[in-house]
């Protein structure tokens, strides 16, 4: 038997079914970002809170590529940054900071991700941030927050302005530094970052030529129609039976 098959009994042994489900389900989504191409090396960070009264969350392993990314190796702490189950990785000191207050701060923050894409960094730049250009962004454009960036993020008194500037909004652009979406669920999440992410990048391309602009009636219905969590909830729910079927013929280890 592999080291990698042992790993995986053990920590499988070690948790309830409702937590193996959601590793399996974030393990997924690592590989999904490796897929479209979103990943950045060994940086950036999607995390799960766990199921139960004690706070615990789920983040990549330090050093882990996406591609390489399992359901026994997503390492469980606190929202202190304490390890409470031990499968031999340690976490991004960077990654605990962002993801950790907000889910200590938000109830309905489920899943929380985050990217450096190219275009997502590149409109994270431009002073007016996402336009409303097209209908990608009109899914998105309106619960979209911004933070200002202050250096890499191991100084813990940035976590009080991150969740001052997010509010109650699930997608964040985080200044000069890239992109943020909260959910519901793993399946929601990952959809609001696909719809943002897909923004950023039509906006990058658009902007060599002259802009035209949707009429304003259009602009609010979407964001009448789309400002509902469930709604969110709705569309993770029918996309990721396909994420997930994509992410078994990438490479189906990711259940490991």
């Amino acid at each position: 038997m592999s080291e990698a098959l042992t790993i995986s009994e053990d920590v499988k042994s070690q948790v309830t079914n409702e937590e193996w489900s959601l590793r399996e389900d974030l393990a997924a989504a690592y590989r999904l970002v490796a897929n479209y191409g979103w990943d950045d090396m060994v940086f950036t960070h999607l995390s799960a809170r766990v199921p139960g009264p004690e706070e615990h969350f789920l983040l990549n392993p330090f050093g882990i590529l996406f591609e390489e990314v399992t359901a026994s190796s997503l390492v469980k702490i606190d929202l202190n940054g304490e390890i409470v189950l031990d499968n031999g990785y340690q976490v991004n000191a960077a990654g605990f900071t962002i993801h950790s207050v907000i889910h200590a701060a938000r109830e309905d923050a489920m899943a929380v991700m985050h990217l450096h894409t190219d275009s997502g960094v590149a409109v994270s730049c431009m002073e007016e941030g996402l336009l409303p250009l097209n209908q990608h962004a009109m899914f998105v454009y309106h619960d979209v927050a911004y933070h200002d960036w202050e250096g890499v993020a191991l100084n813990l008194d940035e976590r009080e302005r991150l969740v001052a500037d997010i509010g109650d909004k699930h997608l964040m652009m985080l200044r000069n530094h890239g992109t943020l979406a909260v959910g519901g669920s793993i399946a929601s999440c990952f959809m609001r970052l696909y719809y943002l992410e897909r923004s950023c990048d039509i906006q990058v391309k658009a902007m060599n030529g002259k802009l035209s602009m949707p009429n304003q009636a259009a602009v609010e219905m979407m964001k009448e129609t789309f400002s509902n969590p469930q709604a969110w909830e709705g569309i993770g729910a029918t996309s990721w039976t396909a994420l997930r079927r994509l992410a078994d013929r990438i490479d189906p280890s990711y259940s490991n």
